[in-house]
């Protein structure tokens, strides 16, 4: 029996303003994306990819059009309700680690969970468990700077999911690693679909990195070339 899709993308448009010039970022935007997928969104720079990502994530909001995520129409939240949806509903992997460097890796993947009712032990036993799924359960005692980048971005991805979000969106989370950590950290992506049943949507540029996913979508100026 199929199931609905988790995001559903209507006529999606966003025009951003520079100076007295109007851009446009996308244009007329449809897309249906499945729960369970791991996605991910290619073309070259300035093609709206990110734009896109960003709008499914509720970090920006469309000019026009809808975007449906799990059943709710996230540009119509005001700022508070959004806010609340994010952190519920969405986990952020970017290029950048963004860890912080005098945490451990068992320190910084619990850092969402500080703003939850959840107690000590139940962060401790959510903590294990993200960072057994990314691989790095002997390394959770580890400062950022003793583990190599591959290994960063994968305490990243577990912080991403500590809090159970059912969708991970991912920008460029390779763009900053050499060929055996990408490797590394696409795996652990494709595991959070396979073992975790996470949805995964993944902007690159790199056809390498694409093959990881189960579906790519080709973004032209602003519009689809495929879908």
């Amino acid at each position: 029996m199929a199931t609905e899709p988790i995001v559903t993308i209507r006529n999606l448009t966003k025009v951003y303003a520079q100076g007295e010039i109007q851009v446009t970022a996308l244009h007329e935007v449809s897309l249906d994306i499945a729960a369970g997928e791991f996605m991910t969104l290619m073309g070259p720079s300035g093609s709206g990819k990110s734009t896109l990502l960003h709008i499914i994530a509720g970090i920006d909001r469309p000019t026009r059009g809808e975007c449906h995520v799990q059943g709710v129409d996230v540009a119509r939240l005001n700022e508070t309700e959004l806010a609340d949806w994010r952190n519920q509903n969405v986990g952020f992997v970017f290029q950048t680690f963004n860890l912080i460097p005098v945490l451990t890796a068992f320190e910084n993947v619990e850092l969402p969970l500080l703003l939850t009712q959840l107690g000590r032990k139940e962060r401790r036993r959510q903590v294990a468990a993200a960072l057994d799924l990314v691989g790095l359960a002997d390394r959770m005692h580890h400062l950022p700077k003793q583990l190599s980048g591959g290994q960063e971005q994968r305490v990243a991805i577990a912080r991403a999911l500590v809090t159970d979000p059912n969708l991970i969106v991912a920008d460029e989370p390779t763009g900053n690693l050499d060929a055996h950590s990408a490797e590394d950290v696409l795996r652990a992506l494709q595991a959070l679909r396979r073992d975790a049943g996470k949805t995964v949507i993944m902007v690159t540029h790199d056809p390498k990195a694409a093959a990881f996913g189960s579906r790519s979508v080709h973004l032209e100026k602003g519009e689809l070339t495929n879908a």
